[in-house]
């Protein structure tokens, strides 16, 4: 009898909790608020010009008060008195809320989740995104042996709430490939695969991971992700879309500054203010060409001033999608519906951008281009003639003037305006005591130097400040045409506030207001985007937008321990990066289990790693490296890889003169980005068109991937040059090394056989192909094989490319 009342008490009293669990106040930013920014924000939310019935639910101020018709949205603690509930569970059309014809409609649980919390009181606090940033404690791990480190402790933590468990390690050969593409974007070798494989421990893992990150390939791997970001091209954009030869330039800084770990805040403040910086260096004016990306019309008629406001526009758009994470441009024309960014502030955001011109760095000169003309001839022999006297008449007195008088002649042939002043003041002292003649000569010198072909300047695209500052309106509707309120530099006032030392703030002020202690975007967004590169997805996976109508993050506790690591470490990527790739949740296996699909069939979890196809740039770079074509040289001008002749005798690109030698076989980062006619290759394998920033870019999957990688000039050539390697005689040593170069790894005894199966079909196929299509195949005959084996491997290395493993990070 005690036994049965204990057991009774029991029960009891677990449904009594389930009971206290079930009217347990929701939490507002997590639960709430993605609700009503989802279902009733559009037309009872920030923006007063679509605000129906006087109703506003963003805030509990507006939200609890009376309304015009006596009743009241809200009554905290009551939710049958509460007028919102009521709409939300009537089966009347009428009062339905939302309304039908919105097509929205709120869950049982969402109905439920909204209960609770009026009947809690209906307390509001501030969406998670805008909180502070604190640093919390890792959780203790109850499973022995697994982690390395803090990451995988949040990781573990969730996966054991779910009633699973981490996978096993990729690998080695998995490992390392994911690697190498990750942090350098090119594939390991076979034997660099090999010597981890042989006793993959944690200090040889670590020593790997050091050498990736301080390679001069890193630059390139994670520059080609801020490009993204920034959008940067090669071209305007528009019908026009004329070349920017220069943009190149920028694109070598971001590539320089990853290289050197450039901590983010001064990586950033360069770019966003790098010409307002006291004593500017030339890399931080360069840096400033960030903003040059925008697009810009130069057609016939355009209006300028319509051009100058849409650049404007991109440019602040473009940095709340970088540094905020916000969509700051949905507040153009409107109070921004879901977050917090009124129409007022938008303007003054806008107003640190608004008086941005145009600028230059000047670098140095090209040497002259020659006359070829009867003149000019004439000229150049009338000044060696006088060169000649000159030297006659100075050196003959003192041989050592030799030096001195070439290098008053040098300064001499410069425009004034391009002399220093120190050459000003040295070439005045020196012509002073020069005897009349050969002043005379000099000057004549001068004279017939300065009607040369003026040298022409090496710059690179840059901004400044305008000297005489625009005032900013607030644009009525968006229309710059329509102004209404002055509005001055100012930061949204949900956000730290701003500081500044001068009557108007500028862009260095917005850049260190980024960086405040307090400000919780900037780390959070920045954190996030590290992430999504190793993990595919960030932890919010509306990259661009962890306001309120963007999803909520995976692992917010994770998020912000990595957030507080990179504000305490320096703002330093790499060490953020290295904590990252060190962790066990990075080395997992990206197989996925029944049980894994079942339960968490998206892997929000995180209870394995992501298998993905490769980027556009990344593709290409591996059959190049593969086949022993690639340049790794660093930087300069972008090239123009082989283009099919239909595509450039009908757009911009008439003028695509393939580049030669070793140019043609750099990395996709080089290759030149024209937005109206981009790249064939790259906009097939979903590369971004660099008209806005791209946070993340799709992945697509469709039969012209595949036709690309078996006809693409460049792929093709790249199966050429692997069929004709110097590989083993024979023929299963010599399909295994093709394994080996171009997927880090051997062929199992499966893929061995099905090779050479293949390969002797191959042969057979060929067997009566005429000498002419053999040539075509191979192309440069260097093998000391027939001309139809050394066909046969050609296809073989062809068809190896276009294995899926080939193209995809593992």
């Amino acid at each position: 009898m005690v036994h049965r009342t204990v057991v009774v008490s029991l029960i009891i009293l677990i449904l009594c909790a389930s009971s206290v669990g079930a009217d347990e106040a929701p939490d507002f930013a997590r639960e709430v608020l993605p609700i009503l920014s989802k279902q009733c924000f559009a037309c009872h939310g920030p923006d007063e010009e679509t605000r129906e019935g006087g109703l506003r639910l963003d805030t509990r101020e507006h939200a609890v008060e009376e309304l015009d018709s006596g009743s009241r949205a809200i009554v905290p603690g009551d939710a049958d008195q509460s007028e919102l509930m009521a709409r939300v569970v009537t089966k009347d059309e009428f009062l339905q809320m939302p309304p039908p014809e919105t097509g929205k409609s709120l869950s049982d649980d969402e109905k439920e989740i909204l209960r609770r919390w009026v009947e809690s009181g209906a307390k509001y606090s501030l969406h998670w995104a805008f909180q502070p940033i604190h640093k919390p404690a890792a959780p203790l791990s109850t499973k022995g042996g697994w982690g390395r480190n803090e990451v995988d402790a949040f990781v573990l933590a969730k996966l054991q709430a779910a009633g699973l468990s981490p996978s096993p390690e990729a690998s080695p050969e998995e490992l390392m490939r994911r690697l190498y593409l990750d942090l350098i974007g090119l594939p390991p070798t076979y034997t660099e695969v090999q010597e981890f494989a042989s006793d993959p421990n944690d200090e040889a893992y670590g020593q790997i991971v050091d050498r990736l990150l301080a390679s001069k390939h890193f630059g390139e791997r994670w520059g080609r992700h801020w490009l993204d970001l920034a959008r940067y091209a090669d071209s305007n954009g528009y019908l026009g879309d004329e070349l920017r030869p220069e943009a190149w330039r920028y694109r070598d800084w971001v590539i320089e500054a990853i290289n050197n770990d450039l901590p983010y805040d001064q990586f950033s403040t360069e770019q966003i203010a790098g010409d307002l910086l006291e004593d500017a260096t030339e890399s931080q004016r360069i840096a400033t060409g960030f903003h040059r990306n925008a697009m810009e019309n130069t057609e016939a008629g355009v209006d300028k001033e319509a051009d100058r406001v849409a650049q404007t526009v991109d440019r602040l758009s473009t940095f709340g999608t970088i540094w905020m994470g916000m969509t700051v441009g949905c507040a153009e024309c409107h109070t921004h519906k879901f977050d917090p960014l009124t129409h007022q502030e938008f303007y003054q955001l806008y107003a640190f951008f608004n008086n941005l011109e145009s600028d230059k760095v000047v670098l140095g000169y090209r040497d002259q281009v020659a006359e070829d003309s009867q003149e000019a001839k004439q000229r150049e022999e009338k000044i060696d003639e006088i060169v000649a006297k000159i030297l006659q008449d100075l050196v003959s007195l003192d041989p050592a003037q030799k030096e001195l008088v070439d290098q008053r002649l040098d300064t001499l042939a410069k425009p004034e305006k391009h002399r220093t002043e120190e050459e000003k003041e040295s070439l005045e002292h020196w012509l002073a005591d020069l005897p009349d003649d050969t002043r005379s000569r000099l000057a004549e010198y001068e004279d017939l130097a300065s009607k040369r072909p003026a040298p022409k300047q090496i710059v690179a695209p840059a901004v400044q400040q305008r000297r005489k500052p625009r005032q900013t309106f607030i644009h009525y509707r968006g229309d710059f045409r329509q102004p209404s309120d002055k509005v001055y530099p100012g930061t949204p006032s949900f956000l730290p506030p701003l500081e500044s030392s001068e009557k108007d703030a500028d862009r260095v002020d917005l850049a260190k207001w980024l960086f405040h202690p307090e400000h919780p975007l900037t780390a959070r967004t920045a954190t996030n985007h590290i992430w999504q590169h190793l993990f595919l997805e960030g932890m919010f996976r509306t990259e661009d937008n962890l306001g309120v109508a963007g999803d909520p993050p995976t692992h917010p506790q994770l998020l912000d321990w990595l957030a507080g690591e990179l504000q305490e470490n320096g703002w330093s990527r790499k060490s953020l990066i290295k904590t990252i790739v060190l962790s066990s949740t990075y080395r997992q296996s990206s197989q996925q289990t029944q049980r894994l699909k079942e339960v968490d069939p998206e892997n929000r979890l995180l209870g394995r790693q992501f298998r993905y196809r490769l980027e556009a740039e990344i593709i290409r770079d591996l059959a190049l490296s593969v086949s022993g074509l690639i340049s790794k040289n660093i930087g300069g001008p972008s090239i123009r890889p082989p283009m099919n002749k239909r595509l450039t005798s009908i757009s911009r690109n008439q003028s695509w003169d393939v580049s030669r030698g070793e140019q043609k076989y750099r990395r996709g980062m080089y290759i030149l980005f024209r937005r109206a006619t981009p790249f064939p290759m790259l906009s097939t394998f979903d590369g971004p068109d660099s008209t806005s920033a791209c946070a993340a870019r799709e992945i697509s999957n469709s039969p012209l991937q595949s036709l690309t990688l078996l006809n693409d000039p460049v792929f093709f050539e790249c199966a050429q040059s692997l069929g004709q390697q110097k590989l083993a005689a024979e023929e299963d040593a010599w399909i295994s090394e093709m394994f080996q170069r171009m997927l880090s790894r051997n062929p199992t005894s499966e893929e061995l056989a099905a090779s050479q199966e293949f390969y002797r079909e191959l042969l057979d196929s060929l067997e009566n192909s005429k000498q002419s299509d053999l040539k075509a195949i191979v192309n440069d005959e260097k093998s000391s094989a027939s001309l139809i084996q050394q066909a046969a491997q050609v296809l073989l290395a062809r068809s190896l490319m276009n294995l899926d493993e080939f193209i995809t990070r593992p």
